[in-house]
């Protein structure tokens, strides 16, 4: 049987292969519990010791610092074209009249539907802001 270290080394190794090929902030967690095993097996701690040590470090860092870890970094959520189109200035290409249900805008090369944000007619050729996205539709008002 190979020394536990070498044992502990693998985990680690595995793990950061794992995280490295998924980005998924799940396996790092267990890569930490790894190497705190690994150097608990060097100073001659028993092989419970050492099991414990890797369930008690993974499970704490993946319970405490994940969540934290996911806000800052952003992982798993990548901004959709709405979404990054609020706040942007465009040009009414069709003039904006909320009663007839009628309005286009264009908006970094890209033709939207839209609607006035305060039910006011928005002229053709006038510079309007992004305020929301409904549904398929731009919610706009006019630059200042």
């Amino acid at each position: 049987m190979p020394e536990p270290y070498l044992i502990w080394l693998g985990v680690l190794i595995i793990c950061i292969i794992l995280e490295a090929a998924t980005l998924g902030l799940t396996t790092i967690w267990f890569a930490f519990g790894a190497l705190a095993s690994l150097l608990v097996s060097l100073f001659g701690a028993g092989i419970i010791i050492q099991v414990v040590v890797f369930i008690i470090v993974s499970l704490c860092l993946l319970y405490f610092t994940r969540p934290i870890a996911l806000k800052v970094l952003k992982i798993g959520h990548a901004k959709t074209n709405y979404e990054s189109i609020i706040g942007k200035v465009g040009i009414v290409i069709e003039d904006i009249d909320n009663l007839s249900a009628k309005g286009q805008v264009k908006v970094d090369g890209q033709i939207w539907s839209c609607r006035s944000l305060h039910g006011s007619s928005i002229e053709k050729g006038m510079k309007v802001k992004v305020a929301e996205v409904k549904g398929v539709k731009l919610i706009v008002e006019k630059v200042k």
